[in-house]
C-alpha cells in the first residue's frame, strides 16, 4: 500500500493543480468538501477537474479524499479513545454509514472492528 502512496505523492508534487487540492484537503478534511470546491482550488471547472484527477491518479476524487479521510480516522482510533461516531464526524463524514462504508472498503473491517483490533493490540499503519 505504502508503494502506492509514493506514486500519489510523486503525481502530486509534479501537478502544481492537484498539490493544491491536496494541501486544501490536509488542511479542511474535517469541514464539507465539495467537487466544485476542488476544481476552484484546482482553477478548474468541475467537470475537467474530474477527469484530470482521475487521469491523473488513477481513482475518482471522492474515492480519494474518503481514503484520506479514513487514514485520519485510523490515527484517531489508534492514538485516542473516541467513540467511532466521534472519529466520523472530527474526520469530516456527515453521516455514520457512510463513514463506516468507507472505512471497510480503505481498511477491510468496520470501524468497530478495527478499533477492537487496536485494544487487543494489533496495530496498524
Amino acid at each position: 500500500m505504502r508503494g502506492v502512496d509514493l506514486k500519489l505523492d510523486a503525481i502530486f508534487v509534479y501537478y502544481k493543480r492537484l498539490a493544491k487540492v491536496r494541501n486544501f484537503v490536509e488542511e479542511n478534511y474535517q469541514n464539507r468538501i465539495t467537487l466544485e470546491c476542488a476544481a476552484g482550488i484546482a482553477g478548474l471547472e468541475s467537470k475537467y477537474f474530474s477527469a484530470f484527477f482521475h487521469k491523473k491518479t488513477g481513482i475518482c476524487f471522492r474515492q480519494w479524499l474518503s481514503g484520506y479521510r479514513v487514514n485520519q480516522a485510523v490515527i484517531r482510533i489508534n492514538a485516542q479513545n473516541y467513540s467511532i461516531t466521534e472519529v466520523a464526524y472530527l474526520v469530516g463524514f456527515q453521516d455514520l454509514r457512510t463513514f463506516e462504508r468507507a472505512f471497510k472498503f480503505h481498511v477491510g473491517m468496520t470501524p468497530s472492528q478495527f478499533k477492537k483490533s487496536v485494544q487487543d493490540g494489533i496495530h496498524y499503519e
